[in-house]
């Protein structure tokens, strides 16, 4: 019980700090440890199917194309 409360704190402190990043790549890279996080937690109270999905989704597939998203966007410089 111990180790879900853990994996919770780490969940919700990284989303704060992804939160108060200025820049967007440290905050998508945070995004994804948290989505890590929920893969760990989903994986510890034996829901493996969605552990699995998360794991894909929310740590790699979601971040990666955020990431693709910000290089692609280019700002105009007044």
């Amino acid at each position: 019980m111990i180790i879900e409360f853990a994996i919770m704190a780490v969940i919700v402190l990284s989303t704060i700090l992804a939160l108060m990043q200025k820049d967007l790549m440290k905050a998508v890279i945070i995004i994804g440890f948290q989505g890590l996080g929920l893969a760990f937690l989903y994986q510890r109270l034996l829901a493996a199917d969605v552990a699995i999905t998360q794991a894909i989704l929310g740590s790699a597939l979601i971040p990666g194309l955020m990431i693709v998203t910000i290089l692609k966007t280019r700002r105009m410089q007044e």
